[in-house]
């Protein structure tokens, strides 16, 4: 071969091929944002939905006697078997819905490992997929890469006497036709703290019996409810859970977020197809920290005891800002609570989260980035998400700075 047909070769072998975004319009999140600028000023972050405080002694105790005693290799790919166990204990104690262990529960890499999966064995191209707004980040993306087609719904925004966000099952309706694939519920609802009530099951079972779509269901705040109020998931009504993928996590309800174990339940044939994708995902997700939360849970009444802890933190906050030219909303569930900041000038929310950090030392989220475009005039309802899973010298620090806007 002469040289210039080797020189041809090589700058041929130079040549880098064009990459094509799948997610084109996807950047960094709007946690890893506020986080930057709560690093940056050094302001007390409540804007990132993680606890600021140990998860109890006794969990990480016996997680330490997993590890200590083993095995430490792969576990079974749909999870270990106690906690499994414990997992479908816990749905039918809390919603009487029984889940066989062996083919209806999947452990998984956190609730966002099981949503994906759900979302990418489920839907399929052209299928379209309803959104809830303000909606979780993660679900439009996920649809996307699965080459489906997202309807946004919006709920009707506080206002006019209405002291939070609300359903609006009349849009929601017209919004599901033929090529409806699934629906997302994400309750007790991040970011409103809205909760699901009989009235929205019933409008859910009409729905269903006209169209032949599956929901899934976001539950990862399903034990943090407040004022005596009992949470109603679609799974307790029979027709519904049919055709529903329950997704939770440990994450919220033992502290645990850098854990991330989560878990799927759905019925056989569904699950069947989520597993497919979560075997190639992540095959299989951390044994001792499986075996260690199986121990616990069957030790300890930790589930019961989180509405009492976080509505006392709740109320803190709330009756601290009260103080504040802050106002906050009505909130029945999760640990996060909105506030609006409409006296404090008319600028967009996420301007105004990031003028709350620079000029108060406090990082808060924007509502408006739960909707399809932040930008827009019907994602600005002047709200801002404040997490209030903090240890309460942490609140009162927050609510300190903040009384000085």
């Amino acid at each position: 071969m002469n040289t210039s047909r080797k020189q041809q070769i090589f700058v041929k072998t130079k040549q880098m091929p064009t990459l094509l975004s799948k997610l084109p319009n996807v950047g960094d999140t709007i946690f890893s944002q506020m986080n930057a600028v709560a690093n940056e000023v050094q302001a007390i972050n409540l804007g990132q939905g993680f606890p600021d405080y140990q998860p109890d002694s006794d969990l990480l105790d016996v997680v330490c006697q997993a590890m200590m005693r083993g095995p430490n290799q792969y576990a079974p790919m749909i999870g270990v078997p106690a906690l499994r166990q414990a997992i479908a204990n816990k749905v039918l104690a809390l919603q009487g819905r029984q889940y066989d262990v062996d083919q209806e529960i999947t452990v998984t890499s956190g609730a966002s490992e099981a949503l994906s999966a759900s979302i990418l064995a489920l839907v399929h191209p052209a299928d379209e997929v309803v959104l809830i707004d303000p909606a979780y980040d993660l679900y439009a993306p996920m649809v996307t890469l699965a080459g489906g087609k997202t309807v946004r719904v919006a709920m009707t925004p506080p206002g006019g006497g209405q002291s939070n966000f609300a359903l609006d099952w009349d849009a929601i309706a017209a919004a599901i036709n033929r090529n409806t694939r699934l629906l997302v519920l994400n309750f007790p609802h991040n970011p409103s703290g809205l909760t699901l009530r009989d009235a929205d099951l019933d409008a859910l079972e009409q729905l269903a019996a006209q169209h032949p779509f599956l929901i899934l269901l976001d539950e990862a705040y399903e034990h943090i409810v407040f004022d005596e109020r009992v949470y109603c998931s679609p799974v307790a009504r029979p027709q519904l859970a049919e055709r529903c993928v329950l997704v939770s996590s440990f994450a919220k309800t033992l502290q645990i977020t850098g854990w991330k174990i989560g878990y799927c339940c759905a019925p056989a044939a569904i699950s069947k197809e989520i597993r497919k994708v979560h075997q190639y995902m992540v095959f299989s997700v951390n044994t001792p920290l499986q075996q260690g939360i199986a121990t616990y849970l069957s030790q300890s009444n930790a589930t019961q005891t989180l509405s009492p802890l976080y509505q006392r933190k709740r109320d803190r906050l709330v009756q601290g800002l009260s103080k504040t030219r802050l106002q906050p909303l009505r909130c029945e569930g999760t640990f996060f609570l909105l506030v609006d900041t409409s006296k404090l000038g008319d600028q967009q929310e996420r301007q105004m989260a990031i003028r709350l950090a620079r000029e108060a030392g406090v990082a808060t989220i924007p509502v408006s980035a739960f909707y399809e475009n932040p930008q827009a005039a019907e994602a600005n309802h002047q709200l801002l998400r404040f997490c209030f899973a903090k240890q309460d010298a942490t609140l009162d620090a927050a609510i300190e700075r903040l009384s000085v806007l």
